[in-house]
């Protein structure tokens, strides 16, 4: 009676990450479902597209039994969800080649990307958000204001657009957007599948070089679209924060300046990530279109190229592992969230320190 009881005291401390990730794989499943039935939705036939209406009769019938498209919707679901949960996302009807492997060749330069243009859009969030905090009425504020009623206003691929118009065409100071390092370099051996930590690895200093100056455009439309939100949210908790008792408290006791700013922005993370948490979707979509923009390939190659040879499994494919990828993101997220301030955490009480 007494092991299960603490066993039961144990599974309700826990209770708060365990359930999270006990209904992860849940709602992946649910997820890949919705996909199956949206892309059937799609109107057309697939092998009809993908084939420029070359077959016809016969020819195209046992194109489509080749395919599975004969059967049943409830049989084609049945055979998508046991592939789902077997870990198979199918082959490839333009390239034959399972689905699966063709998406995590290109799905970590995608990766990459999105976690360099999070690590600047964060950065200077938080630089911008000490300057608003230190010194709210200075040049530098008023023009970080001005900034922040800038979000949003202009799409990642449009500032992209315009970078390289300023950049590029007009000042000749950034290198050609036409692929992830200079075309006459040669690609760095695959070690770990993210193109410019591999150039690092392999010690090309050439191609890691040539690689860091075509992302700094991206990375730079990138952070400009994302940070001003993620800034103004985060200098709103800033300030609520400096103004907080534990705030008072702890100047009055003459506590050191620094342990002030780090009590300060401590309590002012979990709104920071939390809102990370949504960003992190838009994040990766716009990593994947300013891939085409800037001809890095990655997922956004792949998306282009299933979209246009109709290539359903593809498409139900690539779907499954951007939504698998972004309810992983989210749970880490509010783990987290949960980590940095346990007063978040179900059933949880205390106050603020």
């Amino acid at each position: 009676m007494i092991r299960r009881d603490r066993a039961r005291r144990a599974l309700d401390r826990h209770r708060w990450w365990f359930t999270r990730l006990l209904w992860l794989p849940v709602h992946t499943i649910l997820f890949a479902a919705a996909v199956f039935f949206l892309v059937f939705a799609l109107p057309g036939d697939p092998v009809l597209s993908m084939t420029n209406g070359r077959l016809t009769g016969e020819q195209l019938e046992q194109a489509r039994a080749r395919f599975g498209l004969t059967d049943s919707i409830w049989e084609q679901f049945a055979r998508f969800m046991s592939d789902v949960l077997h870990l198979d996302l199918g082959t490839s009807m333009a390239s034959g080649k399972p689905v699966l492997g063709e998406i995590i060749t290109v799905l970590p330069a995608t990766i990459e990307l999105a976690v360099i243009g999070l690590t600047v859009t964060v950065l200077i969030a938080l630089a911008g958000s000490f300057v608003l905090l230190a010194r709210p009425h200075g040049f530098t504020s008023r023009v970080l204001r001005r900034y922040m009623d800038l979000a949003g206003a202009l799409p990642d691929f449009v500032v992209g657009i315009l970078l390289i118009v300023v950049f590029y065409t007009v000042l000749h100071i950034a290198p050609a957007p036409i692929g992830r390092f200079d075309p006459l370099l040669e690609e760095p051996n695959r070690i770990t599948g993210f193109p410019l930590l591999d150039a690092v690895l392999d010690g090309n200093v050439a191609v890691a070089t040539s690689m860091a100056g075509h992302l700094v455009l991206p990375v730079l439309a990138l952070a400009l679209y994302q940070s001003p939100v993620l800034m103004r949210l985060l200098s709103h908790a800033m300030h609520q924060a400096a103004q907080a008792p534990p705030t008072i408290f702890r100047i009055s006791c003459g506590v050191r300046r620094r342990d002030v700013w780090l009590s300060i922005l401590r309590r002012s993370l979990p709104a920071m990530v939390s809102m990370l948490g949504t960003m992190l979707g838009t994040l990766l979509g716009g990593a994947i279109v300013l891939e085409q923009l800037f001809g890095f390939g990655g997922l956004g190659k792949y998306l282009v190229s299933a979209v246009t040879l109709a290539d359903a499994t593809a498409i139900r494919g690539f779907l499954i592992v951007v939504g698998a990828l972004t309810l992983v993101l989210f749970v880490l997220v509010d783990l987290t969230n949960m980590l940095l301030d346990p007063r978040r955490r179900p059933g949880s009480t205390g106050a603020e320190r």
